[in-house]
C-alpha cells in the first residue's frame, strides 16, 4: 500500500511503499482510508518544532475516514463495511486524570499516544487502530465531510470550555485557515453575527466570504485601525486560531470588562506571550486553552449533521483534495496559505 512515512530523527517525510498492516490483537480494526487530513500539527511535525516529533519512524495522519475492512475477533461495536472516523487520542485509562473524565491530560496517553503521531496514522492506503478509537458514521454524514471530524471534535471541546456565549456577543476570530472558517461556522449555525474575521491573507479572506455568514473581514491592520479611531472598540469573546504570539497579545488588548480569550491555535513551544496581571484583575480577564478532543467525537458528528453541506463543503471552506503522492504540493500550498487545508484521498 501507498503511505507516507516521517523520521522524526532525519526530519524527512518520504512517500513509500509498505506492507499492509494485519490484525495483531483482538481489539483492533483494519480501516480502507478515503480521506486523510493535513493538520497544522503535521506542519510543525515535519517542520521538527512539534514537541514529539523526534521518536522513531511513523506514518503519520490523525485525521481520516474509512470503511472497516478487518475486524478482531474481540470487536463487537463495528463490523465490515461500517463507514467511520476516528479519534486518534486515548488516554491510559488508568491514571487519575483518565478517571476524572480527563484523558488528554494523561501523562502517558493523550498526545503522547496519539494515532498519526506515536502510532501509523491515515496517511495511507490502510490504518490498523484499536477498535475503542473508532467512531461508526450515521448515513446523513458522507466520508468527505467525516474528514474533518477530528478538527471538529476539538473545536466542540472549545465550545464547551467557552460557553456560554450569549447570542449578540461581539466575537473576534483571529487566523482564517481551516480552524477559524470552522469556528465561523459554528458561530453562525448557532446564531452569532456581531462576529469580526481578522486574517493578513487576502486569498484566506475570499475563502471565508464563500461561507456566506456575513461577518466582518478585516486585515490585522485594518484592525488596528478601528481601534486606533475608537479606544473603546472592544469584543465579548477573542478566539485565536493563529497560534501567532503578537496577535494573540493584541487579541487580548481588545477585550472588554469580563471578556474571554480562546487560545486554540498551537504555537510553537518556545514562543511566549506577555500579560499584565493587574490587567487581568482590572478587566476580570478569562484566559484558557484547548487541548484536543477528550469525550468530543460524538459532539463533532453531531456538528456535522447539523452543519451539513451548507457548511461542510470543502470548496466553501477552501479545501483542497490530493492524492497521497502529491504531498508536497498539497504542504507547499498549505505553507503559503493558498488554500484553508488539504486533504488526502486515498
Amino acid at each position: 500500500m501507498e503511505a507516507l512515512r516521517f523520521t522524526g530523527s532525519t526530519k524527512i517525510l518520504e512517500y513509500v511503499q509498505v506492507p499492509v498492516p494485519e490484525i495483531s490483537a483482538p481489539d483492533q480494526v483494519l480501516i480502507k482510508v478515503a480521506f486523510s487530513g493535513v493538520c497544522g500539527t503535521d506542519l510543525h511535525i515535519i517542520a521538527g518544532e512539534f514537541p514529539m516529533s523526534n521518536k522513531g519512524t511513523k506514518i503519520l495522519g490523525h485525521e481520516f475516514s474509512g470503511t472497516i475492512v478487518k475486524v478482531g475477533s474481540a470487536v463487537k461495536n463495528v463490523r465490515v463495511g461500517d463507514r467511520v472516523t476516528v479519534d486518534p487520542n486515548e488516554g491510559c485509562r488508568c491514571c487519575d486524570f483518565c478517571h476524572s473524565g480527563n484523558p488528554h491530560y494523561c501523562n502517558i496517553g493523550g498526545i503522547h499516544n496519539t494515532v498519526g503521531i506515536h502510532r501509523d496514522g491515515g496517511w495511507a492506503t490502510y490504518a490498523l487502530v484499536p477498535t475503542n478509537l473508532v467512531q461508526k458514521l450515521p448515513e446523513s454524514i458522507t466520508l468527505e465531510q467525516a474528514a474533518l471530524a477530528e478538527p471538529l471534535a476539538c473545536l466542540a471541546h472549545g465550545w464547551d470550555l467557552l460557553s456560554p456565549v450569549p447570542v449578540g456577543s461581539r466575537i473576534l476570530v483571529i487566523g482564517a485557515g481551516i480552524i477559524g472558517n470552522l469556528w465561523v461556522s459554528v458561530l453562525h449555525l448557532h446564531g452569532h453575527r456581531k462576529v469580526t474575521v481578522s486574517e493578513p491573507n487576502q486569498t484566506r479572506l475570499n475563502y471565508v466570504k464563500k461561507l456566506e455568514t456575513g461577518f466582518k473581514l478585516l486585515t490585522p491592520d485594518q484592525l488596528r485601525k478601528n481601534r486606533d479611531a475608537d479606544p473603546n472598540y472592544a469584543f465579548e469573546v477573542v478566539i485565536d486560531c493563529s497560534g501567532f504570539c503578537p496577535a494573540v497579545e493584541y487579541g487580548l488588548s481588545l477585550l472588554t470588562k469580563g471578556g474571554k480569550l480562546c487560545c486554540f491555535g498551537i504555537a510553537p513551544p518556545d514562543k511566549t506571550i506577555s500579560v499584565s496581571p493587574f490587567e487581568l484583575y482590572a478587566r476580570e480577564i478569562t484566559i484558557f486553552a484547548v487541548n484536543v478532543n477528550p469525550f468530543s467525537m460524538v459532539k463533532s458528528v453531531g456538528f456535522i449533521e447539523a452543519m451539513g453541506s451548507r457548511y461542510i463543503d470543502y470548496e466553501r471552506l477552501g479545501v483542497q483534495v490530493f492524492p497521497l503522492g502529491s504531498y508536497q504540493q498539497a504542504l507547499d500550498l498549505l505553507k503559503t496559505g493558498t488554500i484553508a487545508k488539504a486533504i488526502f484521498q486515498l
